[in-house]
Order: C-alpha cells, then sequence, then structure tokens
C-alpha cells in the first residue's frame, strides 16, 4: 500500500498529533515546531547536500540534534581515491539553532572556529558557500556552487512511530539538481559542470526515538539525455502507509514499493566495499552497485554513539516507471548507505 497525500495544511494538529502519515510528491504539509508536544531536546532538523559527479562529491551538512549541533563538510575524489571529511560539533546553550521550517525557500549560515557555510535559498535556486582552514594539512577548501534545474516533483514522505505517539519524520529528497561552480583545495580545482554534476538535498525534521538505523539510497544523472535518479531507503519507524522509494525521471516521481539492500557479508561481517544489490517487491527496481569507496564514521560519546557506511560507488540495472516502460541504467554514480545512531 502507498498512501499518496494531496490534501495541504499543517503537519501536526493542535494537540501536537500527525494529521496524516504516507507519502507526497511536494512538501505540502506545513511543518511548524511549536505544535510538536515534546522537549526541544528531542527535535531533530537537518539540510544535507550531496553534488556529485563522476569524479568526485562533495557533501554538506548543516544539522542540530537539540542538544548538538553538527556542521560539516566532506570531499571524495574518486579517482584519487581520496577522502577527507572534518566536523564541527557544539552544545547550543545561549542561541538555539533554528534551520528554516520549509525547503522551498529560507536561508542559514553558520560559522565556527576557522570555517562557515551557508545554504542561500531564494525560491529559485540555492547557493551553496563556505570555506574550512585546514581541511587537508594547512590547506583550505573553498566552495561556491549553484543548484538549478529544481525537478517539479520530489519525494516526500510523513513516517510515525508505532509505540512513540511523539515521535515522527518529515523529509524530503530532491534529485536531479543541476550544479555549476567550483571546489578548490590547495592549489587544486573541483569544477562543476551542469551537464554531468548533480545534487541531492536531504531535507529532514522531526522527533526520533533513541536507537534506530537506516538504509539509504540515492543517485542522479542522465540516462539517455533525459534526467533521472532515484531514492531508496528504509528502516525505522512505521512504514506501513508508504515507502519511500521512487523514481525521478524527467521531473516526475514514479512510486515504487518496497526496495531490498543486499549488503555482502565476509567472515560473518558487512563487507560493504565488495558488490551490493538491490532488489524490489514489484520488480520495479533491480540494480547492482559497484562500491568505490566507503566514508565510514565512527562516534562513541557513550550517549550519543554513531556508526555510519555511506559508500559511493556506480550502479547499473533496470527500472519500470509508472508506464511499464523499462530503462537501462549504467554505471550511475550515486551513493547507498548504512546508518546507526543512538541520539
Amino acid at each position: 500500500m502507498q498512501r499518496r497525500i494531496i490534501t495541504p495544511g499543517p503537519l501536526h494538529d493542535e494537540k501536537g498529533h500527525l494529521i496524516e502519515t504516507g507519502y507526497a510528491t511536494e512538501l505540502i504539509k506545513t511543518y511548524d515546531r511549536t505544535r510538536i508536544c515534546t522537549g526541544r531536546s528531542r527535535i531533530k532538523e537537518w539540510d544535507y547536500y550531496a553534488i556529485c559527479s563522476d569524479r568526485f562529491c562533495l557533501a554538506l551538512t548543516i544539522d542540530h540534534n537539540g542538544y548538538m549541533t553538527m556542521d560539516s563538510i566532506s570531499l571524495l575524489d574518486f579517482e584519487r581515491k581520496s577522502q577527507i571529511t572534518k566536523s564541527a560539533m557544539n552544545l547550543p546553550l545561549f542561541a538555539p539553532r533554528k534551520l528554516p521550517s520549509s525547503s522551498k525557500n529560507g536561508s542559514i549560515s553558520v560559522t565556527g572556529k576557522g570555517y562557515m557555510i551557508s545554504f542561500e535559498n531564494d525560491g529559485i535556486s540555492r547557493r551553496l558557500t563556505g570555506f574550512m582552514n585546514r581541511f587537508s594539512g594547512e590547506n583550505t577548501i573553498v566552495f561556491d556552487v549553484m543548484l538549478t534545474d529544481e525537478p517539479k516533483e520530489s519525494m516526500v514522505i510523513v513516517t510515525p512511530y508505532k509505540d512513540h505517539p511523539e515521535a515522527f519524520y518529515y523529509n524530503q529528497k530532491i534529485n536531479c539538481m543541476r550544479v555549476e561552480g567550483t571546489i578548490t583545495l590547495g592549489g587544486r580545482e573541483y569544477r562543476c559542470d551542469p551537464a554531468d554534476t548533480f545534487a541531492v538535498l536531504d531535507w529532514g525534521r522531526g522527533v526520533w526515538t533513541y536507537d534506530n538505523t537506516w538504509y539509504w539510497g540515492s543517485a542522479s544523472g542522465l540516462v539517455d539525455g533525459v534526467p533521472f535518479g532515484f531514492n531508496i531507503g528504509y528502516g525505522f519507524g512505521d512504514t506501513s502507509a508508504a515507502s519511500e522509494n521512487v523514481l525521478v525521471y524527467d521531473g516526475k516521481i514514479h512510486k515504487l514499493e518496497q526496495v531490498t539492500f543486499e549488503i555482502p557479508e565476509k567472515d560473518g561481517k558487512e563487507d560493504y566495499l565488495s558488490p551490493w544489490n538491490f532488489t524490489s517487491s514489484d520488480g520495479r527496481f533491480e540494480m547492482k552497485f559497484e562500491p568505490i569507496m566507503d566514508r565510514c564514521a565512527k562516534t562513541d560519546l557513550l550517549i550519543i554513539c554513531s556508526d555510519q557506511h555511506q559508500v559511493f560507488g556506480r550502479f547499473s540495472g533496470s527500472v519500470v516507471l509508472d508506464d511499464g516502460r523499462k530503462l537501462q541504467i549504467d554505471h550511475l554514480t550515486g551513493f547507498a548507505e548504512k546508518v546507526r545512531n543512538k541520539w
């Protein structure tokens, strides 16, 4: 069952209960943090952008986990097989951070010791700028990129938690945005060409339970000259109303049923850098994934723990659109991840 939300209005009623759950193709419900009936420290909000070409990926995060903020920059060079991630975590004791309540417009800029990250959104285009000193040795990373050609439709989902009525996740994934601009690190420049560089936005607002594991996969590019992307994922909350699995083709959403991540194992543990398989219950998403790099990170601060494996690589296989057309996918750059958080 895939329940589609079609009625605009608030996300929560006046008592803090979700009015509807399911999926939509635009940010149809209005997020208002003042209607959330739980402690402010349980509200989690983030904007995450991944800007990828066949040669590199820049990932940017501005995050507020309620009791902690995190700002992060990652740069992965697929040709050199190099990766760097630097993050700054702070306690928002005197100035709680509030991200925009909508992805449609609104900007946020954060600064810290030796860095700045800015996401500007005027409702037409998005500009991402920033820098971080000593990102690699003594070298500073500087980026200035413009995101355009946002598709008319995107993946939007309202996910409840069956045994925790106060918990929810309101999420939008916008695939296939074209990117133009530059990223420089030391004397090396990474040029983003809108012909072959695409971005995805992960816009998330919600109240989470303490211990969660999720699986997420995403890719954007061109198939026979037409913009194509997908979003797949599962692992937390009550997804009986709808999954977040979609294809994005020429700006339109094509809804999928359940997708399964088949991560290979070696000696009883996940072998993230061996080829993965993906299958779907409706037979419309059958894919192989050839990993290039694993952006892994593990944090253990007793109460706060995180074990992340975001694997970048190439997807090959076939998908079926709503009208029955079958598309062949050949080495489409993207990522798939498994993440466990205690937060």
